[in-house]
This record gives structure tokens, C-alpha cells and sequence, in this order.
């Protein structure tokens, strides 16, 4: 028996645990601060600046960010690897749900590494500053726009339903009726940031 499979309830939980904190509070984080592009190029400016002005935010990013991020995308790829997917047999929503999980992550951990890559390690190799016009030009190719629309996407559903999932794993949603209600509120949950993230996005074409 392999460590993993040794110590599967507890990783199972600390995995869980790290999909709503920090890496879903990041997530909600990140959306909340591209919003300042809707405002212009000023506001965005004006709060990539204050974030990057924080005290110890190299260790800020390394450990409540980067390596919580690794953490739940690794042993993600463990889960979608020993998951057991039957949709084409049941085809009910939960179940698509458990398997768009699945493809999402694997969506959205391609998306995030090079997120991190594109604008935040090599502009720091770099000695480069991400402003409103580094990113009006990041996206400003058709096809790396959409890669971005997609990967926002995946990234807000992983989140949403992950989130779903978490208060159902530790306990706090019990009962088939109030799983019902939380289905409906993570569902909202998913469309208003993903309109949020979208019109973050769009600010900058």
C-alpha cells in the first residue's frame, strides 16, 4: 500500500481543505482586482501597484499561493487519475458535475501555470512591470484571448462546484434538501464570477 493510499482520508480533506483556502480565496482575489480594469487603466494600475508594494509578498506568493496551488493541483491529478468516471451511464447532473470537475482541473492547472509563468515569473526574471497595456497586449491575439476565456472559465465552475463538494465533505451540508440549496447557491455562485472575470477580461480589448 502506497503513502497515498496510506494517508488517503486525510490528503483527501487537506486537498479539499486548500481548494477554498488560500487557492479559492486567490482566485477570488485575482477576479476582484482584474475588476479595476473595467474602471481603466489608471485604477488596475493603481492596484497591481498596491499589491506588489505589500510587505514580504515574495513570501506571500510562495507559500499561501504557489506551493498551496502545486499542492492541490498534484494530488488532483491523483484523483482524476483513480476516478471512475460513468456518464455515459448515468447521465444526471452530479454526475456530470464530478466529471466536469475533473476535466476543469486538468483545464485549469494548464491555464494557472502559465499564467503564473507569463505574468508573474518571467516578468520577475525579467525585471518587467505588469500594467493595463502588459495585458492589453497579452490578449490582444484572438486565440490567446480565448485560451484566457477558457481557462477563467474552468477555473470559476472548479472552483463553485470544489466549493460544493467541501461543505458536504466536512459535514457543514447535511441532508438532501439543503445539498439541493447549495447545488442552486454555487451554481449563482459560478455565473456571477464568471461575469465578473469576463468583464475584467473584456476591459482590456
Amino acid at each position: 500500500m502506497s503513502v497515498l493510499e496510506k494517508n488517503h482520508f486525510f490528503i483527501r480533506k487537506l486537498h479539499s481543505l486548500f481548494g477554498v483556502i488560500p487557492v479559492g480565496l486567490f482566485l477570488l482575489e485575482h477576479l476582484y482586482t482584474n475588476s479595476f480594469a473595467t474602471q481603466g487603466a489608471a485604477s488596475y494600475n493603481s492596484k497591481i501597484e498596491f499589491l506588489q508594494s505589500l510587505s514580504y509578498v515574495l513570501y506571500i506568493e510562495v507559500f499561501l499561493i504557489i506551493l498551496p496551488i502545486l499542492f492541490h493541483a498534484f494530488y488532483g491529478l491523483y484523483v482524476v487519475y483513480i476516478a471512475k468516471n460513468n456518464v455515459l451511464r448515468y447521465s444526471y447532473y452530479r454526475n456530470w458535475a464530478f466529471y466536469l470537475q475533473r476535466i476543469t482541473a486538468l483545464i485549469t492547472l494548464v491555464f494557472v501555470l502559465y499564467h503564473l509563468w507569463a505574468l508573474r515569473i518571467s516578468s520577475a526574471l525579467l525585471g518587467t512591470e505588469v500594467t493595463f497595456n502588459t495585458m492589453v497586449q497579452h490578449l490582444s491575439n484572438p486565440g490567446m484571448f480565448a485560451f484566457y476565456v477558457i481557462g477563467l472559465l474552468s477555473a470559476t465552475f472548479h472552483f463553485a462546484n470544489g466549493l460544493w463538494a467541501f461543505f458536504i465533505n466536512w459535514g457543514i451540508a447535511v441532508g438532501v434538501k439543503a445539498q439541493q440549496v447549495l447545488g442552486w447557491v454555487t451554481g449563482i455562485l459560478f455565473v456571477i464570477l464568471s461575469i465578473m472575470g469576463l468583464q475584467g477580461l473584456f476591459a482590456f480589448l
